[in-house]
């Protein structure tokens, strides 16, 4: 993604991808998060009284729940919409939300994703068990019931707020390998070479190991058949080239901040980013990272650009590809970044040979969103699919 797109480019869950969004120091938050009592709450909306700011974030609530509804969370959808309508400054949660003094919106900061992040999570480890009640797999609840349960549990749980307004929103959408596979195999199919994958933005890295789940690919099947994760989207088009072997030599990723999935809260904070009324996408994560536990994978923190033209030299690796891939994070990184990663491409790509190609894979933002191949060092660029955001149904265009 080059430009912030409208219609369904805005509408592609924003806020996925660590070392986007600003992180926020602890200490800014802790100067007006503290446990106080509900005695004395305004409940409803205060639009006419906002300042500028926190009318900024309602509308930033306002945009998550559209999105949010686009792609099939009515639930969440609500959370947001309910948020936008009752909070107010009379709390410390209100206030340590409505004050926000960043860009709230879903594709800057994103607060709406960091706060029903930390809702879900309370849910789910049933700390507010008042709240949990009223969470998938429950049916929709009462607005009235949902705004109490979420403006008590936020009064009551400030510490949960704190770590989630303090940094970004990650759920590295396992969904997506079913759109980067394709482009795996495209490059194993044109090369004839075992792969060494680098991804930027990677998060917990589950995309990753792609090659270890098994696909259903418009009727074509990939992968082994007892894989951890069985990955199906609606396809439309001819399959790619799944009669290629494809080899995996190493994979390294780098983020702002990787998650550790050896490390348990890490794990429950993942998940807890994915939407609450999503069973088939908790379902696809809680597989994927059950997986990843034991394929390894090397991850660094690290700013992208920095990244890649450390880790990717100059010199070309003798039998064997090398593929640069990410999955909606171009859009977000900072213009220099973006063109400090396509001139170092450049460079590597022009001292490329036929036993040690280059490849750029990358499925970013478009209306619908995008999976193109860069392969040197002929330089070829191939748009090879058309895709869901969330790898629900792929339109493959590639040969």
């Amino acid at each position: 993604m080059t430009s912030r797109v409208s219609s369904l480019g805005n509408g592609i869950e924003p806020g996925l991808i660590s070392g986007v969004y600003r992180a926020v120091p602890t200490d800014t938050i802790l100067q007006d998060v503290r446990v106080e009592t509900r005695s004395g709450r305004h409940v409803g909306g205060i639009m006419g009284q906002d300042s500028p700011q926190s009318q900024a974030v309602r509308a930033a609530f306002k945009s998550q729940a559209e999105y949010c509804r686009r792609l099939g969370s009515p639930f969440t959808a609500c959370v947001c919409e309910t948020l936008a309508d009752h909070l107010d400054m009379s709390t410390s949660a209100g206030r340590a939300i409505l004050g926000w003094t960043g860009d709230p919106s879903p594709l800057a900061d994103n607060v709406p994703l960091r706060a029903v992040g930390a809702l879900n999570a309370l849910a789910r480890s049933q700390a507010a068990p008042f709240l949990a009640a009223l969470y998938p797999p429950n049916p929709l609840p009462d607005a009235g019931e949902l705004a109490d349960a979420l403006l008590r549990a936020l009064d009551e749980h400030p510490a949960r707020l704190i770590e989630f307004l303090s940094s970004p929103p990650q759920t590295n959408e396992v969904g997506r390998s079913a759109v980067l596979i394709g482009g795996f195999l495209t490059v194993s199919h044109r090369t004839a070479l075992p792969l060494h994958l680098y991804e930027i933005g990677s998060s917990a890295g589950l995309n990753l190991r792609a090659d270890c789940y098994r696909y259903d690919l418009g009727g074509a099947g990939w992968g082994a058949r007892d894989a951890p994760l069985h990955l199906a989207p609606s396809w439309k088009g001819p399959p790619p080239p799944v009669d290629t072997v494809l080899a995996i030599l190493s994979r390294r990723g780098c983020d702002a901040s990787p998650i550790d999935l050896q490390n348990a809260n890490a794990r429950e904070r993942l998940i807890a980013y994915v939407w609450a009324d999503q069973a088939d996408r908790i379902a696809r994560i809680e597989a994927a990272i059950a997986n990843a536990l034991s394929v390894p994978a090397s991850l660094e923190s690290a700013e992208a650009a920095d990244w890649v033209e450390q880790r990717i030299g100059l010199a070309p690796v003798t039998g064997s590809a090398r593929v640069l891939f990410h999955s909606v994070v171009w859009g977000y990184l900072p213009e220099e970044s973006r063109q400090r990663i396509r001139a170092h491409l450049s460079r590597v790509g022009a001292a490329a040979r036929s036993d040690g190609p280059l490849a750029w894979l990358r499925f970013e933002l478009a209306d619908p969103p995008e999976l193109r191949l860069t392969l040197w060092p002929s330089g070829e660029d191939t748009l090879l699919a058309r895709a869901h955001p969330h790898g629900a149904w792929v339109h493959w265009l590639g040969p």
